[in-house]
């Protein structure tokens, strides 16, 4: 289990287990906060490949058999 602090998401590194694509390291370059309760609620992640970006579940990036913090 990776363990980060949500609220440190923006910007920080990923890197995929099992690359689709030739998609191997991500970005997160957008997060969305509830204003109220300062929740973290979605985020979003760019190939730094290809620089497609897709929408992703932020406790996804949690599971150590999909996603390594950092580039490797």
């Amino acid at each position: 289990m990776n363990r980060f602090n949500p609220q440190k998401l923006l910007n920080s590194k990923w890197t995929a287990v099992t690359p689709q694509n030739k998609e191997k390291h991500f970005v997160v370059v957008e997060v969305d906060y509830d204003e109220q309760t300062s929740e973290l609620l979605s985020c979003v992640i760019e190939a730094v490949l290809t620089k497609r970006q897709c929408p992703i579940d932020w406790r996804a990036l949690k599971n150590s058999k999909q996603w390594q913090l950092g580039w490797k």
